[in-house]
């Protein structure tokens, strides 16, 4: 457009071949750094993809030592629910017969009877669950939002 206007103008064919090889290099000068912007636009993009993909690789992993350690928890908290089972019954049995009770001395016999008071209680408490990680629904980090499809990603 700028060409065209300037041809209308009239004046010396020379001066209107100047202002339009001006026009011409500003135009090339400005595609030249619209190219170097885009290519390191797309340098820029592939560095991030490249660490996005890095990023990703560690928290598939992440996911699955989580899921590990979450399986391993649930088994190590079954195992100690059978054995402290196993630990009230024979607290039990040894206080209700005659003979664990006459074996033992007084004070053996109270340290049992305070300790199967205490797993008595833990025994009919709700299951413990370590402080160390909070696994209540206000949880941000709970193990049921871990998703392992990529559904999500195409959102």
């Amino acid at each position: 457009e700028q060409g065209l206007q300037l041809l209308e103008l009239g004046g010396s064919v020379e001066e209107d071949y100047i202002r339009i090889a001006r026009c011409f290099e500003a135009t090339r000068q400005r595609c030249c750094r619209l190219e170097q912007d885009g290519r390191r636009a797309r340098e820029q993009l592939a560095r991030v993809e490249a660490e996005r993909a890095a990023l990703e690789v560690k928290l598939k992993h992440a996911r699955n030592q989580v899921e590990v350690e979450m399986k391993k928890r649930h088994r190590a908290e079954a195992e100690l629910e059978k054995q402290e089972r196993k630990l009230q019954l024979v607290l039990e049995l040894l206080m209700r017969e005659p003979w664990g009770n006459e074996a033992l001395s007084r004070e053996q016999g109270s340290v049992l009877s305070a300790l199967a008071g205490r797993r008595l209680g833990a025994a009919l408490a709700p299951v413990r669950r370590s402080s160390a990680v909070d696994e209540s629904c206000q949880s941000l980090l709970s193990h049921s939002d871990i998703s392992y499809d990529r559904t999500e990603d195409d959102v």
